[in-house]
């Protein structure tokens, strides 16, 4: 494994524990929303993890954090790549 994945791993370790604990989408609470919470596909916290993950930390965070900032529940939604 080359640094500069293990480095993006550890930064996205963070997401993936928020996935599998609070999450709407990922985690427990999903059987509140069987159909998901986020009006987005992939659910924002996998779009800022792939984001990271493939194009790098700085981007990816940046990316992450507009697409959470466009998240609310009046958004239109839809599917995006990161």
């Amino acid at each position: 494994m080359t640094a500069r994945l293990m480095f993006r791993t550890i930064v996205t370790a963070p997401i993936v524990l928020y996935q599998r604990t609070l999450s709407f989408d990922h985690g427990p609470m999903r059987a509140m929303h069987p159909f998901g919470f986020c009006p987005f596909y992939p659910s924002c916290s996998e779009y800022c993890r792939q984001s990271i993950l493939k194009r790098g930390v700085v981007i990816g965070v940046a990316r992450g954090a507009f697409r959470i900032l466009r998240c609310h529940p009046w958004a239109k939604g839809g599917v995006e790549t990161p």
